[in-house]
């Protein structure tokens, strides 16, 4: 067995058995070189194995932890805290992970870090370069939102995003105070508005920001015509407010034609166009990106000490890779192929088992919007299993929203069948 294989399996082992726990520290690559009397380069490639397979995590300035991996021979706890989770998910539009290769995935992380001289350093405020140059050519063919790399700003998700252009917003020269959402439903987005003090409200034309989603306006995923796109960009131009184009589900528009981007649409004088991920790969993989306009553009770059970088230096290199090699439209394919038909499917079903409620698929071919007759308490979906998203209902009327992208197809029967017996 090769040394740093050696060193692999004995961290390996005191993890599984749960000699060192979540959080414990690993010795430094110095430390450990001296104890195991190898070379520091053995120790690295041991802990690069261990971080590719999930086992340590590397924080910069401090060193390799033990992450939070579920270790299944740790004999369960009673004091550990269980979140009820719904064996049919009809809610949350996650990723069905049985679409995404992990194995491939994992391969391209293995040959990220390989690039052992790229870890020597601290990740880019902005973002790794060759991932933004990446990110240019993609949303430039798929969306036509033609920016330079340099105007790209990488994080961990929308809400980090968010929050860095909320301060980027506050350092400018342009003096807003209110924020206009298109439903209450943006709850994680309006929450971080408000902590910088602004003031946020819904469906408001006349706000200094208008945070839109044109491919997901409601939760019944309508889609933002044309007209209304271009109406928005010239209203903005004279109000001079600023447009945050949240570009979410764009890949998954299925029963409209494509609209092009406000970003494209306006040449980006007053939109910040952004874009994630989550739904193409796995909500777990939280790579986010926005494109800056000049004058923001300007400030981050007065400001770039100020902000740090959350995605992971990993995981961005193996997105890079996965892109420029053309993973990410394969992979897109594969999922529209697949959510489309899981929606055929359950609207052709419920159709069949439950005649009596009114059931529609919406223009984004997500979700189905279901409405019925129902007089019972709301609790009635839990106690079935099922997690659904409620619309609306006065007391005689039920809305709901499904969206089964996240239920096996073997379990849409049955997830019918828990329905039926819910709403009947």
């Amino acid at each position: 067995m090769k040394k740093y294989s050696q060193v692999y399996s004995y961290y390996k082992e005191l993890i599984d058995n749960g000699q060192i726990k979540s959080g414990d520290k690993l010795p430094s690559i110095r430390e450990a070189a001296t104890v195991f009397s190898v070379s520091k380069t053995t120790i690295q490639n041991a802990y690069f194995d261990l971080q590719s397979d999930g086992y340590i995590i590397s924080q910069p300035k401090s060193g390799y932890y033990v992450s939070d991996i579920q270790i299944s021979n740790i004999p369960y706890s009673a004091d550990v805290k269980t979140k009820n989770i719904c064996k049919f998910d009809l809610k949350s539009g996650d990723a069905d992970s049985k679409c995404f290769d992990l194995k491939l995935w994992q391969r391209y992380i293995k040959s990220a870090l390989r690039q052992e001289e790229r870890y020597t350093s601290y990740s880019e405020a902005q973002g790794e370069a060759d991932l933004r140059n990446a990110l240019a050519a993609y949303i430039k063919e798929k969306r036509n939102v033609i920016t330079s790399p340099d105007r790209i700003v990488i994080g961990a998700g929308v809400n980090y995003l968010l929050s860095v252009l909320c301060s980027l917003i506050r350092h400018s020269g342009f003096n807003a105070k209110t924020v206009s959402f298109p439903t209450e439903s943006f709850i994680n987005g309006i929450s971080v508005f408000e902590d910088y003090g602004f003031e946020a409200h819904i469906r408001d034309k006349n706000a200094d920001i208008i945070y839109v989603s044109p491919s997901h306006m409601t939760s019944y995923g309508d889609v933002m015509p044309i007209k209304r796109r271009l109406e928005l960009i010239k209203h903005s131009e004279i109000k001079n407010s600023l447009i945050i184009e949240d570009d979410y589900d764009s890949d998954f528009v299925y029963l409209s034609k494509p609209t092009p981007s406000l970003y494209a649409l306006s040449g980006n004088r007053n939109v910040i166009y952004m874009g994630s991920f989550s739904n193409v790969l796995l909500p777990s993989i939280r790579i986010s990106y926005m494109v800056l306009n000049d004058e923001l553009k300007e400030v981050f770059d007065m400001r770039r000490e100020f902000y740090s970088q959350t995605a992971g230096k990993t995981e961005q290199i193996a997105l890079c890779q996965y892109i420029r090699d053309g993973r990410i439209k394969a992979q897109t394919r594969k999922i529209r192929r697949i959510y489309l038909n899981k929606t055929k499917v359950l609207y052709e079903m419920i159709k069949a088992e439950i005649p009596s409620v009114k059931c529609s698929v919406a223009e984004n071919g997500l979700m189905l919007k279901l409405t019925a007759q129902f007089s019972k308490q709301l609790d009635v979906f839990e106690k079935n299993d099922l997690s659904v998203y409620i619309q609306s209902y006065d007391g005689t009327t039920l809305k709901l929203v499904l969206i089964p992208s996240a239920v096996d197809f073997e379990q849409l029967k049955e997830a019918v069948n828990a329905l039926k017996s819910a709403l009947l």
